[in-house]
C-alpha cells in the first residue's frame, strides 16, 4: 500500500518539497517577478514537450523539435524584419514550417523505416544550418546588414510581439505572461485529443502494440505521421513565443530547448505513477524544471552545474516509476 501511495504521488511530494526548498534557501524565490520568470520558461519548455509527448505516444521519439522551434523563430524574424510582413504572415509561415518538418519525419520513419532517433537527428542538423543560410550566420534585428548589403529595415509588430510579453493580471497586475496561457489551452487541448478521442485512444494502441494494432485495421502509419505533425506543428508555435519575447531573431537562444523540453515529457512519466507520456504529466514535468533552473539560478548555482542537477533528477523520476512499479518489465 505504502509503496503504491509512494509511486502515485511521490513526484508531487518531491516538487512541493522542491518549492518549499528553494522558498527557504533563496532568497526572493517566492515573489511576483520569479513566478513571471518560472512561468516564462515553463511556457516554451511545456509546448515543445507536449509535441514530443505525441511522438511517444505512438512510440516514437522526435529529437528535431529544438531546431524546428528555433527555425520557426528565424523564419518568424525574417519575415517582419528582412520582408517588412505583417504578424498573420510571420505565425503561418512558421505553421507550415513545422507541418512540413513533421510530415518529412513522419515520411522518413514510416515509409523509408529509417529509426525515429536517426531521422529526427538529420533532420535537426539540417535545420540548424538551414537557419543560418539567408543571413549568413547573423542574427536578425531591426537596422541589420544583409549579406547582399541592404539593411532590414522591418520590426517586429506590436501584436506579435505582445504573445510573448504580454502579462495578464492574476490577484496582482502583470503576472501571467500570454504565453503561458497558450501552454493551458495547448495543453488541455492535447491532454483531451490523447485521452478521450478514438485517434488519440489509437495513437496509445500504436504505441503500444503496432502490430496488434495493425491486425485489428488501424492505419498505423497514418497515425505515426500525424504524431510528428503535432510535434513539428507544437515545436513551431513554442519559436513563435521565444521569437515574441525576444524581439529578434537570435540564432543561439534555442541551444537548451531540447533538452528542457525532453526532460519535461520524460519527467511526465513519473507524474501519479502513469508510467506512460501523459500531457497532464508533460504540464507538471515542465513545471518542475522551471522551479527547478529558476531556484539553482536564484541560488547562484554554476550554470554548467544545471544541466547534471536536471539528468540526475530525470534518472532517479524514471527509475523510481518504472523499476519500483515493475512496469519497465517486457
Amino acid at each position: 500500500m505504502m509503496r503504491d501511495y509512494a509511486i502515485r504521488y511521490g513526484f508531487i511530494v518531491l516538487l512541493v518539497g522542491l518549492i518549499a526548498y528553494f522558498a527557504v534557501a533563496a532568497d526572493g524565490f517566492v515573489s511576483p517577478q520569479s513566478a513571471v520568470f518560472i512561468f516564462q520558461s515553463v511556457a516554451i519548455t511545456g509546448v515543445l514537450a507536449l509535441g514530443v509527448t505525441a511522438t511517444l505516444v505512438v512510440g516514437g521519439f522526435d529529437l528535431s523539435i529544438g531546431s524546428v522551434a528555433t527555425s520557426a523563430m528565424m523564419a518568424a524574424s525574417y519575415a517582419m524584419v528582412v520582408l517588412e510582413q505583417n504578424a498573420i504572415v510571420a505565425v503561418i509561415a512558421c505553421l507550415v514550417i513545422g507541418v512540413i518538418v513533421g510530415l518529412i519525419n513522419g515520411w522518413l520513419i514510416v515509409y523509408m523505416r529509417v529509426p525515429d532517433l536517426l531521422a529526427t537527428l538529420g533532420m535537426m542538423f539540417l535545420l540548424l544550418g538551414l537557419q543560418r543560410i539567408p543571413t549568413e550566420g547573423r542574427s536578425i534585428a531591426t537596422g541589420m546588414t544583409m549579406p547582399d548589403g541592404s539593411v532590414a529595415n522591418g520590426k517586429f509588430s506590436e501584436a506579435f510581439l505582445a504573445l510573448g510579453r504580454h502579462r495578464i493580471d492574476f490577484f496582482i497586475p502583470n503576472l501571467i505572461p500570454v504565453s503561458v496561457v497558450v501552454l493551458v489551452v495547448l495543453a488541455v487541448l492535447i491532454w483531451f485529443f490523447l485521452e478521450y478521442t478514438r485517434f488519440g485512444r489509437m495513437m496509445y494502441a500504436v504505441g503500444s502494440n503496432e502490430r496488434a494494432a495493425e491486425l485489428a485495421g488501424a492505419p498505423v502509419k497514418a497515425y505515426k505521421i500525424w504524431a510528428y505533425v503535432i510535434s513539428g506543428v507544437f515545436a513551431s508555435i513554442g519559436g513563435i513565443l521565444l521569437a515574441a519575447r525576444l524581439g529578434r531573431g537570435d540564432i543561439a537562444s534555442g541551444n537548451n530547448l531540447l533538452l528542457d523540453a525532453v526532460a519535461a515529457a520524460l519527467i511526465g512519466y513519473a507524474v501519479l505513477g502513469a508510467a506512460k507520456p501523459n500531457a497532464f504529466g508533460t504540464a507538471v514535468g515542465a513545471v518542475f524544471v522551471g522551479v527547478l533552473l529558476q531556484g539553482l539560478t536564484m541560488m547562484n548555482a554554476p550554470y554548467y552545474t544545471q544541466d547534471f542537477v536536471k539528468g540526475a533528477v530525470l534518472v532517479v523520476a524514471l527509475v523510481f516509476t518504472f523499476a519500483l512499479s515493475g512496469r519497465g518489465k517486457r
